[in-house]
């Protein structure tokens, strides 16, 4: 009898030492550790007034039945959620139920079953574990916690609980008699253990392809930033060209008034010669592409880097705008990165980019080829993450696959080659 309540409030104090750490408790340390201590006293109490002598009958139904008086009164003792704290008593019950079987194994295996050394050894590795969470895991069991109160859903709790409820069972009676039961223990943590890993890379998963759309939308914003740009440039040019045509009608009007009619053809030769020279080369037909290119030509050429274009498109390309400006928007400006990551490792080295874009027929075709480094490497077929900041290559990828297009990077030497045939769907050549 003495043994038993000996064990019982080992066992109690145990799981107590376990389950506390990492728990919000409802009421501050002390009063905390007050009340486990009076209720543990009065469990005790239960405990002798429910035992019967008799071949100790009482002593194996008490027990069972105080233990879970226990749990009720440490889930209540918890303000975390019922759910967490009933995972977290679990684990409690888990860790020392394996440090009280470890404890009798290593007694028998080292020590000849020696009974000082399989009563307290247990204790000793449950307060070494005890101080361990309290000095080292409690931060980290705590921010789990919370993670696991936002991000888990009660099932995959219930199944986690359930797994460890099988796992404690097994280890104390590891020698089921019936087969059948045996079989399905082992049937039980088996799935629940995989069940849980498929919940945890579907979560994986699931994170991974929000951060790609999180990319995506990061690269629609900086691509709406460069068309505010490309919008700004074009009100100031203008502003400038009323600026300078009011100028202009001021000084024909003059001449107009004086009678000098030679003067003002001589005046609107050299402005039309003023104009040739200022006005701006168009590339293309297409008006998107036509000020995009051009933007990121006049960056290129601010930045020492040889451009040449090679562009034959019309004015309707039977693609929106925004995916062109996607592929173009991110092809350009990776080259134009590419070659300022050169020039800072080597100033004597000649940057270029050059730059392909036709239609035909119902293919588009894209091909850019600049300076890169010479370590610039490809990780399954794309450049890495630090390449470009991973976001460009995503969107330009994103963009083909939606018209089943075709594309390949490579590194040829420290020239970076980018290539891409893009199928325009008939359903938008109908419509244009």
């Amino acid at each position: 009898m003495l043994d038993a309540m000996i064990r019982f409030l080992m066992n109690l104090a145990g799981v107590t030492m376990l389950f506390l750490p990492g728990s919000r408790l409802r009421f501050d340390r002390k009063k905390t550790l007050i009340c486990y201590a009076l209720f543990s006293l009065f469990l005790l109490l239960a405990l002798c007034v429910l035992y019967v002598p008799e071949g100790g009958s009482g002593l194996k139904i008490a027990m069972p039945i105080l233990y879970i008086v226990f749990f009720v009164f440490s889930i209540c003792m918890s303000s975390d959620p019922m759910d967490l704290s009933v995972y977290r008593f679990a684990v409690a019950v888990y860790f020392l139920t394996v440090f009280q079987i470890g404890g009798v194994e290593i007694s028998a295996t080292l020590f000849n079953q020696n009974e000082w050394v399989n009563s307290l050894l247990p204790i000793a590795l449950t307060l070494v574990m005890a101080y361990w969470i309290e000095r080292r895991m409690k931060r980290f069991i705590q921010g789990f916690a919370h993670l696991t109160e936002s991000e888990t859903d009660r099932f995959s709790l219930v199944i986690m609980v359930v797994s460890i409820v099988f796992g404690i069972a097994y280890i104390l009676h590891p020698a089921v008699p019936c087969r059948l039961l045996r079989v399905f223990v082992n049937v039980c943590l088996t799935g629940s253990l995989q069940f849980l890993v498929f919940r945890l890379y579907l979560h994986i998963g699931k994170e991974k392809t929000y951060q790609r759309e999180n990319q995506l939308i990061q690269m629609n914003h900086r691509l709406l930033e460069k068309n505010v740009e490309l919008l700004e440039d074009a009100v100031r040019a203008g502003d400038r060209i009323r600026h300078d045509v009011r100028h202009h009608n001021a000084v024909i009007g003059e001449y107009v008034r004086r009678g000098q009619n030679r003067e003002v053809l001589q005046y609107l030769k050299e402005y039309e010669k003023e104009m040739d020279v200022v006005n701006i080369k168009s590339i293309c037909a297409n008006t998107v592409v036509n000020k995009l290119l051009s933007a990121y030509t006049r960056r290129a050429e601010m930045a020492r880097i040889e451009v040449s274009l090679d562009v034959e498109l019309g004015r309707d390309v039977a693609i929106p705008g925004i995916d062109l400006v996607a592929i173009l928007a991110n092809v350009y400006e990776n080259a134009i990165f590419g070659c300022m990551e050169v020039q800072k490792q080597s100033a004597e080295r000649v940057c270029f980019i050059h730059l392909m874009l036709r239609k035909r027929r119902n293919k588009l075709v894209i091909r850019c080829s600049n300076t890169c480094s010479m370590e610039t490497a490809l990780t399954w077929g794309q450049p890495k993450g630090g390449f470009t900041g991973g976001i460009g290559i995503l969107s330009i990828t994103r963009t083909a696959d939606k018209y089943n297009g075709e594309y390949d990077f490579r590194n040829d030497n420290g020239v970076f080659v980018f290539r891409l045939i893009m199928n325009i769907p008939q359903a938008l050549r109908r419509e244009k």
